[in-house]
């Protein structure tokens, strides 16, 4: 029986549909499955500014279907609009947010299905978490990416440029002229950033592991074909209910390495390690996400490259072919027997795909032909790293996979920012930023602003940057993030001195303090906690019972 008909059938139940009735559902309304549409749209995000449109058709389709659609709201924060202040705390904790609220309101109103409407950094994978902790039939569509602005140093500019441009400004390299010039012409359109961040790695991944239609990720937010695939999701999320399909039978072991090997060959934002490792955790999945990315990335060839590790953007590798062109190149490497939203399996919908546009090269290679033969995506460990650190040597130069340098520490985001810009960072040094992870931030954020500030005064190819915070998906350069244990947690992290050497080392997966063990454990014996920063609220509570970067830095309620 549908989970609504527990509350809308019967003599007894008069009380739901009086109290539906009374936002002008009819009693055939009624007679019909309850599909919620939990929609992030809001004035803050420009990846769901759309949505409002996208829900309209959403509805048309579930109409169309059969069903009845209940549109409710979701909290959704831009990690753009956060980054560089305090803001920034509250956006990896939000994503916890974002799943409890729909977990709560699929079961306050027993919805049969649940299409999540969300394009963002956080809410994607806030979305899936809730899918996989319900197991219900959902479906997930994204809003699309925005497109690219004027060209600028190189390629399609983007509001990341302008934090690029910033940094050339004070090292002399642009006019203010040029610099105010990209205002208003880097973000052409809504949608969400236009290159392969956070958002769309995981609108990507979404695709890969079957929750959302084929192209449905990443079709650019102002096309028509928009709202044509916002439609035909609604008729689809009426058929998974029909057919019980339910999140779990789509998001398993198989289909989370499944994106694992899409987040490798296009070279995905990091904290996709992060969000599939909390997704699998919500579907109770028995596989260690942070060892197969370990393990696949030595045998994944990196076959798509996308703005940051190259000038090409979503828009140019959705008409590439996309995410269906990267699985039907991966087919010997990937599970096509996977279960999907469309109700056919990976393979069903490998045939049964039309492209649009000529394959491109220049953005989507052959696995016989691949930009690398490693995945874009590593995973670092050593006496710094004992638990676990992320790099991305697929946005950075071959030259910087192996790196020494001298240490230079920063105990917050700010800080480092400061020193870079006043040019005291130089070539040769190692950033160490911490105190920045999961507990210690608290929130983990993102050193968007000092890898730019790094580009933009022309040290990203002779710096580098380790962290127990994050990075941004745009952000390229040589760098680690996720450093676990963090510093907050008496990790190694914590005890580096200025001027000590670093090794970075992507080939052999090792990140090093080249110091001896004893040093290290002299150095650790002093070593006190911090107070921590946020005692109160919801930051307050996230200090208490996050878990570390490597375990996805979900809220582990068993703590309190």
């Amino acid at each position: 029986m549908e989970r609504s008909k527990k509350i809308l059938c019967g003599l007894q139940n008069q009380y739901y549909r009086a109290t539906w009735k009374s936002m002008g559902f009819s009693t055939d309304d009624l007679k019909r499955p309850l599909i919620g549409i939990a929609n992030a749209w809001s004035e803050c995000v420009p990846g769901h500014f759309n949505l409002r449109q996208v829900a309209q058709r959403v509805k048309d389709g579930i109409y169309r279907a059969g069903a009845t659609p209940v549109e409710f709201g979701v909290i959704g924060g831009c990690d753009g609009m956060g980054q560089g202040h305090d803001g920034m705390h509250y956006i990896l904790p939000s994503r916890e947010l974002i799943a409890n609220s729909v977990e709560s309101m699929a079961q306050i109103n027993l919805f049969d299905g649940i299409v999540l409407l969300g394009s963002c950094d956080k809410i994607v994978p806030g979305m899936l978490m809730a899918a996989a902790r319900l197991d219900m039939p959902c479906i997930l569509l994204p809003g699309g990416p925005m497109d690219g602005g004027i060209v600028f140093d190189g390629r399609k500019s983007d509001q990341t440029s302008s934090t690029e441009a910033y940094g050339m400004l004070t090292a002399n390299k642009i006019s203010e002229k040029e610099y105010v010039s990209l205002e208003n012409l880097s973000c052409p359109t809504c949608g969400s950033c236009s290159y392969l961040g956070t958002a769309n790695t995981m609108c990507s991944l979404s695709e890969a592991l079957g929750m959302t239609l084929p192209d449905g990720g990443i079709i650019p937010a102002a096309s028509a074909a928009r709202l044509a695939i916002a439609e035909d999701t609604g008729i689809k999320i009426v058929e998974l209910v029909q057919k019980n399909i339910t999140a779990r039978r789509i998001i398993t072991k198989e289909s989370v390495r499944n994106a694992i090997k899409v987040c490798l060959a296009m070279s995905g934002s990091t904290n996709a390690v992060m969000h599939l490792t909390a997704i699998a955790y919500e579907a109770e999945l028995d596989i260690n996400v942070l060892e197969e990315f370990d393990e696949l990335s030595k045998t994944t060839p990196q076959i798509a490259k996308i703005n940051p590790a190259s000038k090409y953007n979503m828009i140019d590798f959705y008409q590439a072919g996309g995410v269906m062109r990267l699985m039907e190149e991966m087919q010997t490497i990937i599970d096509t027997e996977q279960m999907t939203v469309t109700c056919h399996t990976v393979a069903d919908n490998i045939v049964d795909h039309v492209y649009q546009y000529p394959e491109n090269s220049n953005v989507i290679k052959t696995m016989k032909e691949p930009f690398g033969y490693q995945g874009g995506v590593a995973v670092l460990r050593g006496n710094i790293a004992p638990d676990t650190g992320i790099t991305k040597p697929g946005a950075f130069d071959k030259s910087l996979h192996h790196f020494v340098g001298e240490a230079i520490c920063f105990n917050s985001e700010e800080e480092a920012e400061e020193a870079i810009l006043e040019g005291k960072v130089h070539e040769g040094h190692v950033v160490v930023i911490r105190y920045e992870g999961p507990k210690g931030g608290p929130g983990m954020r993102e050193m968007y602003k000092a890898m730019k500030y790094l580009y933009g005064r022309g040290l990203s190819k002779s710096t580098a940057l380790i962290t127990d915070g994050r990075f941004s998906g745009t952000n390229n350069g040589c760098f680690v993030g996720h450093i676990s244990p963090e510093a907050a947690e008496g990790g190694p992290i914590a005890i580096i001195k200025n001027g000590d050497k670093v090794e970075i080392d992507v080939e052999n997966r090792s990140l090093n303090l080249m110091v001896s063990d004893e040093e290290i454990s002299n150095r650790l014996k002093t070593w006190k906690r911090p107070e921590p920063k946020f005692k109160r609220g919801y930051l307050g509570l996230y200090c208490k019972i996050a878990a570390s970067g490597s375990e996805g830095a979900i809220m582990k309620y068993d703590l309190l």
